[in-house]
């Protein structure tokens, strides 16, 4: 290694470091904020708030390192910029693209280790923080509920919309979906307008009382032509008590892995196998809801209609035959029917959504294995040669840049993959939006540094911060 690739090295490492040392810190604080509720009051010790913090801090890489890496690259150029070290550089021979080759390595050889810790050890990270929590949770059962997703207490899933409380005690918006112990055939769901936990710390009972809903159970049979024969249960409640034994619950291992893969546990073989499972059995589920649809229309070939017999009787129209009452109670059956394959129809709807945005969840997280890789890179050939052309170093434009830069890159990924979760768009295209967007960026930056042309005006972005400042001193000083 040449001493100027050293020197550069040298220069680079230790702006990245502190970056990335002050950012990481920055987002962990952000994490604390976020997770405040339910370490807050808990009686968490510090070892179970460290390990807590611990489990989650890998996760913060993929956001803290394509930012530190397009920050330090700005600063660091900007820097040689500046002190005039490239206009040496340039006078004895060394072009910008022999500055860059050294740090170029380096950059690859991060990009490919970023890679590698997205694939193993975020993964294992996760899986260790949601098995973390929900032991935590069981240990202290009120913090089992998180708002808008399901959650695990005892023998029930349970969502709600909303907490309140001292203790997040009341809620609101419940869905309950009951283990039954009659076997794969009983499926109960219990939804709820509002709720309330009682617990106490002397008993190993947790009440959950419910307020103005209704218990819906609809029962499948074993016997696929039995199905026509069974009926579902809908009863209506004012209040409806739910006793949950938490004395299995309070003995919890914290250690103990209990919860299952999702997508952000997984790595990239796990994923593949993953996702060709979960589109077969959309796949199949589909076809068998279908036929489930057609079934309980009651349009089956065990009906057979003899139109001999109805010929034989003359009568031009069936209904003449029915008196008002009767014909009242087709009506009513008739839209009884039609109210209920409506509601399943709707139900099993949502549920192939939700399915369809799981296999989804699993696509982007397999793309963001590789985005996180090519996002250092990116954000280096747009850091670098953007620090030699605006010629600033220090903690001032480089940091206005790399957050117009980072927020935009941010923004794209995360609207992209919203996107794609709602299958709006492909996967693939959710997932890679954001460095779609700024490559050419990039490319065209890298070209402005090669070729020494830095003849770019970056007033407008300076002098639009500097009357924003000026504007805001002036009201403070009136005030």
């Amino acid at each position: 290694m040449k001493i100027l690739d050293r020197y550069l090295l040298k220069t680079y490492l230790i702006s990245f470091t502190s970056v990335f040392v002050i950012l990481f810190f920055t987002f962990i604080l952000q994490t604390i904020w976020l997770f405040i509720s339910e370490l807050a009051g808990k009686d968490l010790d510090l070892v179970m708030i460290f390990k807590f913090l611990m489990f989650k801090m890998p996760s913060l890489v993929p956001l803290v390192l394509p930012l530190s890496v397009l920050l330090s690259a700005i600063m660091t150029f900007g820097d040689l910029a500046e002190n005039y070290e490239f206009a040496a550089m340039k006078s004895a021979g060394i072009s910008f693209k022999r500055t860059i080759s050294g740090l170029s390595i380096f950059i690859l050889i991060l990009s490919v280790a970023a890679f590698f810790f997205a694939n193993n050890v975020i993964p294992y990270a996760d899986y260790k923080f949601v098995n973390f929590r929900r032991n935590l949770a069981q240990v202290k059962p009120t913090m089992a509920i998180a708002e808008g997703q399901f959650s695990t207490i005892g023998n029930i899933n349970i969502k709600v919309n909303k907490k309140s409380g001292q203790n997040g005690e009341l809620l609101e918006g419940v869905t309950i979906h009951k283990k039954s112990n009659l076997g794969e055939g009983a499926k109960t769901v219990i939804k709820s307008k509002t709720g309330q936990l009682i617990s106490s710390e002397s008993s190993n009972i947790l009440q959950l009382v419910l307020h103005d809903g209704y218990y819906y159970e609809d029962i499948t049979p074993k016997n696929y032509q039995d199905r026509d024969k069974m009926p579902f249960a809908k009863v209506n409640f004012k209040k409806y008590n739910i006793n949950i034994d938490l004395s299995k619950l309070n003995n919890v291992d914290l250690e103990k892995d209990q919860t299952g893969s999702s997508d952000g546990m997984l790595n990239l073989v796990e994923l593949l196998y993953t996702v060709d499972s979960l589109s077969t059995n959309y796949n199949k589920e589909l076809i068998s809801v279908t036929d489930n649809i057609y079934q309980r229309t009651g349009i089956t070939s065990t009906y057979q209609i003899d139109t001999t017999k109805i010929k034989k009787t003359k009568i031009t129209e069936l209904t003449k035959i029915l008196t008002k009452s009767e014909k009242s109670k087709i009506l009513e059956i008739a839209m009884s029917d039609v109210s209920s394959s409506i509601q399943n129809m709707d139900m099993n709807n949502l549920e192939f959504i939700n399915k369809k945005k799981n296999i989804n969840s699993h696509w982007l997280a397999f793309h963001d294995k590789f985005v996180i890789m090519v996002a250092c890179i990116l954000m280096f050939f747009i850091g670098a040669p953007l620090g030699s052309i605006i010629r600033k170093g220090g903690l001032g434009m480089p940091i206005v840049f790399s957050m117009l830069i980072f927020i935009t890159f941010h923004f794209l990924n995360t609207f992209g993959k919203r996107l794609a979760q709602e299958s709006g768009i492909s996967t693939f295209l959710g997932s890679w939006m954001s460095t779609l967007v700024l490559l050419p960026l990039a490319i065209f930056l890298t070209k402005k540094a090669i070729n020494d042309n830095g003849n770019i005006n970056f007033d407008v972005i300076t002098m639009a911060f500097k009357k924003l400042i000026s504007k805001f001193s002036k009201q403070s000083k009136t005030v």
